[in-house]
């Protein structure tokens, strides 16, 4: 398995809709990366002052080539768009392979 993590930067002034990342764009993450391999998706957001951090991704996939065939495909352009309509922040990707 490999972990894709998308963080977004911000304070609490920085917009953020949280109930449509969790409820609208998870759901949207699955359907479109899912068959691609997609294993899992969840979002966090982090205790207290959250040092800068407000919001973390974590999207798990089979493998490597699961990863890049869900980022190569058409179905991305929908997911990208999406974020759009959660916050004007721009992801930071991140990903975690395995030892």
């Amino acid at each position: 398995m490999i972990t894709m993590l998308m963080s977004y930067a911000g304070d609490e002034t920085t917009p953020f809709d949280r109930d449509h990342w969790i409820n609208i764009h998870f759901p949207l993450v699955r359907e479109c990366w899912g068959p691609c391999g997609l294993v899992s998706a969840a979002g966090f957001f982090p205790q207290g002052e959250g040092a800068g951090l407000i919001a973390l991704g974590v999207v798990n996939f089979r493998d490597e080539a699961a990863m890049n065939a869900a980022l190569a495909s058409p179905q991305t352009a929908r997911v990208m768009a999406d974020v759009d309509l959660v916050t004007d922040v721009t992801p930071q990707r991140s990903v975690v392979k395995p030892l």
